[in-house]
């Protein structure tokens, strides 16, 4: 019988954020007969441990700081002694970088998360991007995400293939399926719904904005998440005296809010390759999403599943939203858009040849 191929994926945690979803889904789904798949954590812990399946060992070193983990990660792969090694996190794709070299029968896959130049902004960690070629593949999400890597951080091309985020239908369904209207929607208001960290990143302050020149709409404005930034944004709303925006901090269940909502918007100042939009066109929901790096037009298709315009400006982009939301949208015609491209099946086929071509 043919040896499995043993895989270890990285994480910090498994936190409900993009990449802990994907490599989730990732580590879940691929072919039990190939593949012994196992998921490095340093820290145990997060709201996918759950979703996990019960094969999939959870390595967890049990540390703090992405800075201080770097031996602990060493100290696996030398005792494990894995023929993968997927990083599937920015920071600790930078410091693992520099000692692949250390492992000449291991190979080293990394899965850049976000557009590298927006997001990483430290000297000292941009220094470990200078050893990304030490990786047998990098993953980019999107194109942007891989010109940003080719152009500013001397990345080879051949290096980098891009393979976007999966949608994983069957788990939104079965969400969906217990869903019911959230109370706060009401019913004689159109009901908008955005999703995201509340940090600089994911642009809230440029949607309140938007928002205070809809004061007099009948418009309800729904933050789901939580984040560093929320108590600003908290005072920033009630400055603004936008009675009709509410904060519901992280829901276990969002689909429902996508599912019952009349539009979603992205307001992200930069993107890897936005889950959050892909699930709200799985949820059947029409999408106005800033104009900004990270994939955004690989996944709307004007007029079908979305519209993209700049939120900073703040009076068209308001505009904008009052436009949709005056207009019927084709619920099938959106699941499709995102179903075609981007379903379960169609990634993850692409991730198992990667991971058995790096093999041979």
């Amino acid at each position: 019988m043919k040896k499995k191929i043993s895989i270890i994926f990285i994480l910090p945690d498994l936190e409900t954020g993009g990449a802990e979803r994907i490599v989730t889904t990732i580590a879940n789904h691929l072919s039990r007969d190939l593949f012994d798949p196992k998921i490095l954590l340093l820290r145990k812990e997060g709201g996918y441990l759950n979703l996990v399946k019960e094969d999939v060992e959870i390595i967890d070193i049990d540390t703090e700081r992405i800075r201080h983990s770097l031996k602990p990660i060493l100290k696996e792969i030398y005792k494990r002694k894995p023929q993968i090694v997927f990083s599937g996190f920015g920071e600790v794709n930078a410091y693992l970088s520099l000692f692949i070299k250390l492992f000449p029968s291991t190979k080293f896959i990394a899965r850049e998360t976000n557009v590298v130049s927006e997001h990483v902004t430290r000297k000292e960690i941009r220094f470990f991007y200078k050893f990304y070629n030490n990786y047998h593949q990098i993953i980019a999400q999107s194109d942007d995400m891989r010109q940003d890597l080719i152009g500013n951080f001397s990345v080879r091309e051949s290096k980098i293939i891009k393979i976007n985020n999966p949608v994983d239908f069957d788990f939104i369904n079965s969400k969906l399926n217990i869903s019911s209207k959230p109370e706060s929607f009401k019913y004689n208001f159109k009901n908008v719904v955005a999703i995201g960290n509340l940090s600089a990143r994911k642009g809230f302050d440029n949607l309140l904005k938007v928002f205070s020149r809809l004061k007099n709409e009948n418009v309800l404005l729904h933050i789901l998440g939580d984040g560093r930034d929320k108590e600003i944004l908290h005072q920033m709303k009630e400055f603004l005296g936008l009675k009709n925006v509410i904060f519901h901090g992280r829901q276990g269940n969002p689909y429902e809010f996508l599912k019952f909502a009349d539009l979603f918007i992205l307001s992200s100042r930069y993107e890897g390759f936005p889950n959050v939009l892909l699930e709200a066109g799985a949820c059947g929901t029409y999408a106005l999403a800033n104009n900004c790096p990270g994939g955004i037009t690989e996944i709307i298709q004007e007029g079908i599943n979305g519209e993209i315009s700049d939120i900073e400006n703040h009076e068209e982009f308001s505009q904008m939203i009052l436009q949709i939301l005056h207009r019927e949208h084709d619920e099938d015609a959106i699941k499709n858009c995102i179903q075609s491209k981007f379903s379960k099946d169609i990634i993850l086929n692409r991730y198992e040849k990667v991971l058995m071509d790096i093999v041979k």
